[in-house]
């Protein structure tokens, strides 16, 4: 994919990666790494995907390094997602992860999709949740 000069983007996919190695996937063998960037400063967090005998309690990568970035800073605004999986065509969050990254960003929040030879496609979150929610009011 050729793209103009991200901050931190290849740090980040670095970063994916390491944590796409720590997955826990027995069930699925789907393992996955995420990257979320904090806006305006040089902060990335990492998430990797955590599964569960009891599927329900299984956690996705994106949702993790989110979770994280919240844990360690509050509520901040973040800048763009990077995802990292084994598959060709790139993977996309699921359903769950796409209406978390909704509940904290915006629908022209960047997402990157990689595979293991690099990032591969930006996509955008609107695109992918075209009509998502963001509150009950």
């Amino acid at each position: 994919m050729k793209h103009q000069k991200i901050p931190l983007l290849e740090e980040a996919f670095k970063k994916a990666m390491l944590a796409r190695n720590r997955a826990h996937a027995p069930y699925s063998n789907f393992k996955v790494g995420a990257v979320i960037k904090l806006a305006g400063i040089d902060k990335l967090y990492s998430g990797c995907n955590v599964e569960n005998a009891s599927f329900g309690a299984t956690v996705c990568a994106e949702r993790v390094a989110i979770f994280s970035a919240i844990a360690s800073k509050g509520k901040v605004p973040f800048e763009y997602m990077l995802l990292v999986t084994d598959m060709n065509p790139c993977a996309v969050p699921c359903g769950i992860c796409l209406q978390v990254i909704a509940e904290f960003t915006y629908p022209e929040f960047p997402i990157y999709l990689s595979n293991l030879t690099g990032v591969q496609e930006k996509v955008m979150l609107g695109d992918l949740l075209p009509r998502g929610f963001t509150s009950f009011t």
